[in-house]
């Protein structure tokens, strides 16, 4: 366990460079990020003025998942680099889908300022009994795994949704992201629920918005975050053998939209790509 000398010194280290986590935050219109941040943000979006929307589409997406998940009688979400926290969290998605409240949650960020946000926000508004944040890295899945079990909130018994939202395009390939997610695959029992996010650059609508893209990847080598594109076909593999839940992997406005989502007519608009699994019995 990291000393509170080592906490502070890891929070003044992320505040020397933008974070994902705290963009993200900001383009969702939370308070939980930086000056730093805020003119990263707005440089991404002078340059590529879809960045926002997209931002919305992978929180639309999730709020959907979770509800998706609840509705077929997931009462577990692990949700593994939870970042900040702003509306419409996992905890509160999925209460409200099963009013008896019996759902319960893991929040999980290797980002301290991350961390201790999600924190306070559950120490307000959550039931310690059935909702925590904890810290762990996604690419270290063993330590994340007993960390998670650790907390007691989750039986590894019963299924679980692990839940992976505008995470993945951040972490190479040479970091094994696939090792990592088949670790949390096998560790969940039958009837569990993957539920993934992902940019995408596959379909720019002109080349200068393709020009966009690279010169924005380029920005994010900056950050405490450098990103990534997949394809559809390269994010799909995240997924293994897991039956895909329909309509499989689209454009997130297009899974399973509903009156509120952004861009459902014009999906691939967003650049973020979405899907569902299910672990079968």
């Amino acid at each position: 366990m990291a000393s509170d000398h080592e906490v502070l010194k890891e929070i003044e280290g992320s505040l020397d460079r933008p974070s994902a986590a705290r963009v993200y935050d900001y383009l969702l219109g939370g308070t939980h990020n930086y000056a730093i941040d805020r003119a990263f943000a707005e440089k991404v979006r002078a340059k590529l003025p879809i960045f926002p929307k997209s931002a919305l589409t992978c929180r639309q997406f999730l709020g959907r998942a979770v509800r998706h998940c609840a509705a077929s009688g997931i009462r577990q979400f692990v949700d593994i680099g939870s970042g900040l926290p702003t509306q419409n969290n996992v905890h509160e998605v999925a209460d409200d889908a099963r009013p008896d409240q019996d759902t319960r949650v893991v929040y999980i960020d290797n980002e301290p300022i991350a961390l201790a946000h999600s924190q306070v926000l559950l120490a307000d508004t959550a039931d310690p009994d059935r909702h925590r944040a904890i810290a762990g890295d996604l690419l270290q899945p063993w330590d994340l795994w007993r960390r998670v079990t650790e907390t007691g909130v989750i039986e590894p018994s019963e299924p679980i949704a692990i839940v992976i939202n505008a995470v993945l395009h951040f972490i190479d390939d040479d970091q094994h992201p696939h090792r990592a997610v088949e670790f949390y695959r096998d560790m969940v029992a039958p009837g569990s629920m993957l539920v993934l996010s992902h940019i995408t650059t596959q379909n720019p609508v002109s080349s200068m918005e393709q020009q966009a893209m690279r010169e924005v990847k380029a920005f994010y080598e900056g950050t405490t975050n450098p990103g990534l594109s997949r394809t559809s076909d390269e994010f799909a593999r995240f997924f293994g053998d897991w039956p895909l839940e329909e309509p499989g992997v689209v454009y997130a406005p297009a899974w399973r939209p509903d009156s509120e989502t952004y861009s459902a007519e014009e999906p691939a608009r967003t650049h973020v790509l979405a899907g569902v699994a299910r672990k079968a019995a």
